[in-house]
């Protein structure tokens, strides 16, 4: 425990709480997005739900990062550049957030002129919650994948990159 109070630990924490609440700003709006599709009793649960979802998430990868962390062998190569399990993961979670941006920014374009629109998608809690989830999963590559980076030289980091993730969304729940 007293490793987690180390000058190199708090230094840790202190630098991955910030990080994690600017990689996390891009989350909370996608959350806000697809909350938004919900009638407006739900959308304060679905949006602190999500939140919860992102804690989760990023907990649940901290913990199996050694795995993702593993599949830097490059599988196959396209001309000339190797590509492995890690960079597959990414580009796939890349090319899903591309898909989703401009999907749903179409959507608020095209029936932007009518509000009242059923394609604005007043949808379920449930699909909403799928959507967020998936959502998080993505965004939480990255954010793990840096903070394992930044606490390479620690003696017990998933102490430190789990409460530097709580502390994150404490702070944007308050914002």
């Amino acid at each position: 425990m007293m490793d987690f109070f180390s000058t190199e630990a708090l230094i840790a924490l202190l630098t991955l709480t910030s990080l994690e609440v600017v990689l996390g700003i891009d989350n909370v709006i996608f959350i806000a997005i697809l909350a938004g599709k919900l009638p407006e009793s739900q959308r304060d649960y679905a949006r602190k739900m999500g939140l919860t979802l992102a804690v989760v998430s990023r907990a649940i990868l901290v913990l199996a990062i050694g795995l993702v962390m593993q599949l830097n062998q490059p599988w196959f190569a396209v001309f000339g550049t190797g590509f492995s399990g890690k960079d597959i993961i990414l580009i796939l979670g890349g090319l899903f957030l591309l898909g989703k941006a401009t999907y749903e920014i179409h959507r608020k374009i095209e029936h932007a002129s009518d509000p009242d629109s059923k394609a604005l998608g007043v949808t379920t809690l449930k699909a909403v919650l799928t959507q967020i989830l998936i959502v998080d999963v993505v965004f939480s590559l990255d954010s793990v994948i840096t903070a394992v980076g930044m606490t390479e030289g620690l003696k017990h980091p998933i102490p430190v990159m789990i409460a530097a993730i709580v502390i994150s969304v404490v702070v944007m729940l308050v914002f």
